[in-house]
């Protein structure tokens, strides 16, 4: 069996691509049920945010688990594996570990340190069990990279960095029209990450009216944040009145149309508009843009700016110092997932040793207890002590022959290198379990790009 990652992400694909990847939570049931109706996939867990659509598999064979979830993926968005391959990176065993621990943990996001992708990491996860798609290969490197995350961000000083792509947009947002406090402020979308950019524009002391396509929704949220609801039908007035719009729903296509924010436009005189859509795929029509006086952050926008000011201590815009993720933070967080991954790997690696071990010893005492039997055979008249010390003799010469291999196999599947050790000792005894193909033996399917930076990985 063999531990794959594959997918796409802001690392790899632009914002335009990622739209054609967007999953609602039917969407994402249904490439669950897919993944594992297909060939090679037993087990599965699909990742999906703004930033990336990741599939963690655990397969019977490399090449085929790689084909099965490129093709669902290319399915869900609407083009070809070939189309695809670009885009698409695969990281395998020991480095889809590494890289599941490292999104958790928020080094990978757009805006490094945040903390939002553990929540959707932790919702993915639970929605994979509740279809049956994780057992017993997914559900300890999952349950791992939660804590993994965890520890990360209550260990290191990471969080410094921002705690999500809402804290950066609403950042923008002030620089072009200055404090938000005091300022009326729409937010469409009740949400996840309605509810983020609610609470924090709250407490910039921001005027919150909230609108939803579910109006129960919009109110709960209001009276979380102190704000006010507004039905989607009054969006146009809301509009009108707001500093900044806000959006991030679910819907699958256009919520905010060109029409609306013009219209809206006309009433404000001179006032400037923020439009901040941070949906996918996105809410706001893009001629918004071009309209005079709008001033729109996307995704796209972030994207193309990726943590520079952040990474590089740069000044912001309206001139503020940007808080720079410091080095010593990054090198920490690195090397806890670095020290994670070699524990999950000699603990995955003892457990596909274990059948191994139990079938050598299980070979052993048939051997034993059949000779013991001949020898019964053979001398009829020997005593019942004697052949009780005699059972114990040739059974603790036994024990004690096996001990050191099977001790050494499990201490050396644990270490890197990719040695079948488990294998070497079936061949040796000859033990009746089939022995697992290496996996990425040979050329890897055009469909995928393999990371480069990926050590001992199939080519």
């Amino acid at each position: 069996m063999t531990l794959l990652a594959v997918g796409v992400s802001h690392q790899t694909a632009p914002v335009a691509l990622l739209e054609q990847f967007a999953m609602d939570a039917d969407d994402r049931v249904k490439a669950l049920h897919e993944l594992l109706e297909s060939d090679h996939v037993t087990e599965a867990l699909v990742l999906a945010t703004c930033n990336r659509v990741e599939v963690f598999a655990e397969v019977e064979r490399f090449h085929g688990g790689v084909t099965d979830v490129s093709r669902v993926l290319a399915r869900q968005a609407g083009a070809t594996v070939e189309e695809l391959s670009p885009y698409v990176t695969v990281h395998y065993e020991d480095q889809a570990v590494a890289h599941l621990f490292t999104v958790a943990a928020g080094l990978d996001s757009m805006v490094v340190g945040e903390t939002q992708v553990l929540g959707q990491l932790r919702a993915a996860y639970a929605v994979a069990r509740e279809e049956g798609a994780v057992g017993r290969a997914l559900h300890p490197v999952a349950q791992r990279a939660l804590r993994v995350g965890k520890r990360v961000h209550s260990e290191t000083g990471i969080d410094r960095a921002g705690a999500s792509l809402v804290s950066v947009a609403l950042d923008r947002a002030e620089s072009r029209i200055g404090a938000l406090a005091g300022r009326p402020v729409l937010v469409v979308g009740a949400g996840s990450m309605g509810a983020l950019a609610a609470t924090t524009l709250a407490r910039r002391g921001a005027d919150v009216v909230v609108s939803s396509r579910t109006e129960a929704s919009a109110e709960r949220l209001a009276d979380a944040v102190g704000g006010r609801p507004a039905p989607m039908a009054h969006v146009g007035a809301e509009l009108a009145a707001a500093d900044v719009l806000l959006t991030c729903t679910g819907a699958s296509g256009l919520v905010i149309g060109t029409d609306t924010v013009t219209a809206a436009m006309g009433d404000r005189a001179d006032r400037p508009l923020v439009v901040i859509d941070l949906a996918l795929p996105r809410d706001v029509d893009p001629g918004v843009a071009a309209l005079p006086g709008v001033h729109v952050v996307d995704l796209a926008l972030l994207q193309g700016e990726r943590n520079t000011a952040l990474l590089q201590g740069e000044r912001r815009e309206d001139g503020a110092a940007a808080t720079p993720v410091a080095a010593d933070d990054i090198a920490a967080a690195r090397a806890m997932i670095e020290a994670e991954t070699a524990l999950l790997r000699a603990e995955r690696r003892a457990a596909e040793v274990a059948p191994t071990v139990s079938a050598l010893r299980s070979q052993a005492a048939d051997v034993v207890d059949a000779e013991l039997l001949r020898l019964a055979g053979r001398l009829p008249d020997l005593d019942a002590r004697a052949r009780a010390e005699i059972a114990r003799t040739v059974r603790r010469v036994v024990d004690k022959l096996l001990h050191e291999p099977t001790v050494r196999v499990k201490e050396l599947a644990a270490t890197p290198g990719g040695t079948d050790y488990a294998g070497a000792l079936r061949a040796l005894f000859g033990l009746g379990i089939d022995a697992d193909v290496t996996p990425g033996a040979g050329r890897l399917a055009d469909a995928v790009t393999v990371d480069p930076d990926r050590p001992g990985g199939p080519a």
